[in-house]
């Protein structure tokens, strides 16, 4: 049943601009939410899915850190940029030395077919390159081999590339994990490029890694969960309100 209200013809233009006024607060209302939403809490296949603010640092539990394919250690703004979470990682966080790490990643024991050359041709680096999305366990670090280098030592990826290394990631994050949580940031976040997409913003990459996380085997058993931390400068970014009121995530 429909209800009809009879306004008299001496209110009507009050009564619009009540409603204009009503329609302007909800509209400020919603925007004002979803800029100063910092974190939100997602189910993807029965997995808790984190997605917060903060310093991947900080996180409890397993945090991923994306590497090179060949796992360079070597923070001189020419491998790897000091500004970028790799080079932080090395220089801020490594409580070993670097010749430590590196012996660690030498001696590890990869899956069959991670390694896929050795003895590659370049004039300063490491000379092993890895399969993307191998992952070396450091610690409470997850090293994973993510950015392919060109040769002038420039991170770069194709988008197929890009969500290969997801489902890599994913597989071997399942395999690994132990019914620990793990943290991870937005990859591809920073001075990586995917090639073809130069305009893709952090939102979309988020997006990405949520749907190959849904279609991968990758589950975690409660109480673990995965993390997504994004940098507060980043934040602003991303309409946490869209993905959150979206199934899913995605």
């Amino acid at each position: 049943m429909l209800l009809f209200v009879d306004i008299p013809s001496n209110c009507k233009m009050r009564a619009g601009i009540a409603y204009l006024v009503v329609l302007a607060l909800i509209h400020l209302f919603t925007w004002l939410r979803a800029n100063s939403l910092r974190e939100i809490t997602i189910d993807i296949e029965g997995s808790e899915i984190n997605i917060i603010t903060g310093n991947i640092f900080k996180q409890k539990g397993l945090k991923a850190i994306a590497f090179n394919e060949y796992f360079d250690t070597q923070v001189d703004n020419v491998i790897i940029s000091k500004e970028s979470l790799n080079g932080k990682f090395i220089e801020l966080e490594l409580k070993d030395s670097v010749e430590a790490l590196d012996a660690h990643i030498a001696n590890f024991s990869f899956d069959d077919g991670d390694i896929v050359e050795a003895g590659a041709q370049r004039h300063i680096g490491k000379k092993t390159r890895y399969r993307l999305g191998t992952i070396c366990v450091y610690n409470d670090f997850l090293l994973t081999a993510f950015a392919r280098f060109d040769t002038k030592n420039r991170a770069n990826l194709t988008m197929p590339e890009y969500l290969e290394f997801l489902i890599n990631f994913w597989d071997k994050v399942n395999k690994i994990y132990a019914q620990q949580s793990v943290s991870t940031t937005i990859f591809g976040s920073g001075i990586t490029r995917i090639k073809g997409h130069r305009t893709i913003s952090d939102e979309d990459l988020l997006k990405i890694m949520l749907w190959t996380f849904r279609i991968s085997e990758m589950r975690f058993k409660y109480p673990a969960k995965l993390t997504v931390v994004i940098h507060e400068s980043k934040i602003d970014q991303i309409n946490l309100l869209d993905i959150a009121s979206v199934k899913n995530g995605v």
